[in-house]
């Protein structure tokens, strides 16, 4: 989906060349809508984005060449939610059906007023349709929603919405059921911007990172040892990215650390100035199990990456 293609290529970016508002974790009734089969979670703190103008920037940049995101958020602005300033956390799950595919939900959470937004529903005549025991409203884009509580609201297409609440209440398997997810997320639900990603995920991803490199070391039998990763980003100081990916071995998490470092000396060769620095900037490494990149840079100097040639490629 173009959702999740829109952020795997900005790890990809960071990966190849490359005061903060406390995040909060994802509440009761969001997680108890989540699918255990996930494919990713993507988590961003609205309140972290509008404190930063670095953040904002970003957002924009990546809003304008992912038509799922900016679906998401006109279908809120239709309903009388400001995105900029009723939402304090949007967390986007994608979850893997037998029958349906790759399916994507968006939650939203904040200070909007619940009898508000309906009270203007009823003034524009629009009757909701009861599934289970939610009320279904239409929104923009064909999608639905409803209140998961007072301040978490559930959205998307229809037939994705019903999987959540089936999820809910009992029919499908919750995240919580998925071990490997729910211990990564505890890793990184209080930063500002993060994600997890499952197994399959981590693996095209990481085949993705590191191109030819791949072919050389064959790759092919290094990734079945590949679980899952995450990231984090803050703005808080500059721009903090931090991705770390979950092997089964230590072996494992070296040999993508050894192949990472040789993918960016090359990508050298052919980079931008702007690009070299942010090569400069970023770290691999490995600990234990995990491999892990780091990158930082200043705020300054993030935003001329942003505009460079590499970034237009891949947040496309």
């Amino acid at each position: 989906m173009k959702t999740v293609k829109g952020c795997l290529s900005f790890v990809m970016l960071v990966v190849l060349c490359v005061g903060m508002a406390n995040a909060m974790p994802l509440n009761s009734s969001a997680r108890a809508v989540v699918p255990a089969d996930l494919q990713q979670l993507i988590s961003v703190d609205y309140r972290a984005l509008r404190d930063s103008p670095t953040a904002t920037a970003l957002k924009q940049q990546i809003m304008a060449s992912q038509q799922n995101l900016q679906e998401f958020e006109g279908a809120l602005k239709g309903v009388g939610i400001n995105p900029d300033k009723d939402i304090d956390t949007l967390s986007l799950p994608s979850f893997r059906t037998a029958k349906q595919g790759i399916r994507m939900i968006g939650i939203a959470s904040g200070p909007f007023n619940m009898k508000a937004v309906l009270k203007k529903m009823a003034l524009r005549k629009i009757k909701p349709t009861k599934y289970h025991t939610a009320d279904l409203y239409p929104m923009e884009g064909g999608f639905v929603m409803t209140f998961l509580d007072d301040s978490t609201l559930l959205f998307g297409e229809p037939s994705a919405v019903k999987l959540g609440l089936q999820t809910r209440d009992g029919e499908i398997l919750n995240l919580d059921s998925n071990q490997t997810m729910a211990d990564m997320m505890t890793s990184v639900d209080s930063a500002p911007f993060w994600s997890i990603l499952d197994q399959q995920g981590s693996q095209n991803m990481m085949r993705s990172a590191l191109g030819d490199a791949a072919k050389i070391a064959d790759y092919e039998t290094v990734k079945k040892r590949v679980l899952g990763s995450y990231y984090t980003m803050d703005f808080s100081s500059g721009v903090n990215f931090d991705l770390t990916v979950v092997t089964s071995d230590s072996i494992t998490a070296g040999t993508l650390s050894m192949m990472m470092k040789a993918v960016i000396m090359y990508k050298k060769n052919s980079a931008t100035p702007v690009e070299k620095a942010a090569m400069d900037m970023t770290t691999a490494d490995s600990d234990g199990t995990k491999f892990m990149v780091h990158f930082k840079d200043n705020d300054a100097q993030f935003q001329a990456l942003m505009h460079s040639p590499f970034f237009a490629s891949i947040s496309h």
